[in-house]
């Protein structure tokens, strides 16, 4: 039998500001951890994405796209959600070469369709968000989600899905946005569009299980408490960023949702992942069985 408080538990999450802040009291130790040992491993979404299907790590952060993929090997946790509420991945090119800013949805949804555009990985929430309002036949290019600017810029690809802090740079980085899918997805649907998550491996015992996800949500709920200092831990990872737009990032992504999903949050990655399957683009997803 595993000794679980002798075992170093691996959790993997990005190098983003707002995943540094929510586990902030975690890596600090502000909180008791209760014994147990973490190992940080630092990765971009699309590496522990594919990472979660292989089922390498004890607890890791994923795309809400990939959950169909892993759920034989993880359960979610019900702390640690990005849920855009009202925004998300946009879609964005070069200023001056979009659509005109009386252009209707359909008419943007038509010229993004001719057009070839970088996306930050197919397993990607953002991937499957593009392809439910696209289609699954436009033409696409994986770039790292860091490197899609650059792609735009070069005129590699003429629009680029963007992630991330991005979604506050693009305009001072001389990019225009065409279309924000987080936006029209709570215009047509009334929820959150779901992104990211946290699961843990199933083959750790249930009361494991519901132990650390009691100190996910203590880290959580203590990084919103001490909002300076775990923005100022989260600065590590701005990527140019400075503290008050950092802070409005971490604003987007850690708050109630992040604490706990919630009927609304639960509702929001169902429909998601119902739809992705009926379009034909996830395998059927297993009903959703959080950690308790």
């Amino acid at each position: 039998m595993t000794d679980w408080k002798s075992t170093t538990l691996t959790l993997g999450h990005s190098p983003d500001p707002d995943d540094a802040f929510m586990f902030y009291a975690m890596a600090e130790e502000k909180i008791d951890l209760r014994g147990y040992r973490f190992q940080h491993i630092l990765q971009d979404i699309q590496t522990l994405n594919e990472r979660a299907t292989r089922g390498e790590l004890h607890i890791t952060a994923v795309s809400i796209h990939a959950l169909a993929y892993v759920l034989e090997k993880y359960a979610p946790l019900p702390s640690g959600a990005s849920m855009g509420d009202g925004y998300g991945p946009m879609f964005v090119v070069n200023a001056g070469a979009g659509v005109p800013a009386s252009a209707t949805l359909e008419e943007r949804r038509e010229w993004l369709r001719a057009k070839k555009i970088a996306i930050p990985g197919k397993m990607t929430s953002a991937f499957l968000a593009a392809q439910l309002f696209l289609g699954s036949d436009f033409s696409c290019k994986v770039v790292p989600f860091d490197e899609i600017f650059d792609a735009v810029r070069s005129g590699s690809v003429e629009a680029g899905l963007i992630i991330h802090e991005g979604q506050l740079t693009y305009a001072r980085e001389g990019f225009e946005k065409v279309l924000d899918l987080g936006e029209t997805w709570k215009a047509r649907t009334g929820l959150p569009l779901p992104l990211g998550g946290n699961m843990i491996r199933k083959d750790i015992p249930p009361a494991i299980r519901s132990e650390l996800s009691e100190i996910l949500h203590e880290s959580i709920a203590y990084g919103l408490k001490h909002r300076a200092s775990a923005v100022a831990h989260s600065m590590h990872h701005a990527r140019g960023m400075d503290t008050p737009l950092a802070d409005e990032f971490i604003g987007m992504y850690v708050n109630d949702y992040t604490l706990d999903y919630g009927d609304k949050g639960r509702r929001a990655i169902t429909q998601f992942l119902t739809e992705g399957y009926e379009a034909g683009l996830i395998p059927k997803p297993s009903e959703l069985e959080f950690v308790a």
